[in-house]
């Protein structure tokens, strides 16, 4: 016997799937903006204008370690982690650096609020 779907069951499927799976929100970048203010105590949001840390400009979907101007000042682990920093990877570093890569200079504690590291993301993708 031969089953078919019907178009509203495969609806249903899929919006019982799309539910059950979480979805990053898409945060507010102006809100970033602001949120990112410790962080430029060590990073710069300009271009190659590296500090402790490296620029955060044009960091979204740069690999993680890769930053040129910055050298060899990285952690070996973090150059080994083949990370690249996308909207899921970022929200796992900013949630607690240390515990996504052992070993990272990142002294970093970790942003616990998840709308608050979605308001970051957003605004690190503004950064040219």
């Amino acid at each position: 016997m031969k089953r078919s779907w019907s178009l509203a069951a495969m609806a249903a499927a899929a919006i019982t799937l799309a539910a059950a799976t979480p979805a990053m929100a898409a945060g507010d970048a102006a809100a970033g903006a602001k949120a990112i203010a410790p962080c430029k105590a060590c990073h710069s949001t300009v271009a190659n204008k590296n500090m402790i840390g490296p620029s955060l400009a044009g960091v979204y979907g740069r690999k993680a370690g890769s930053l040129a101007s910055f050298g060899s000042r990285y952690s070996k682990q973090l150059v080994a982690s083949g990370l690249t920093w996308d909207d899921a990877t970022l929200d796992k570093w900013l949630e607690g650096p240390s515990a996504l890569v052992k070993g990272t200079k990142m002294t970093f504690p970790g942003l616990k609020d998840a709308t608050a590291r979605a308001n970051v993301i957003a605004y690190l993708k503004t950064l040219k």
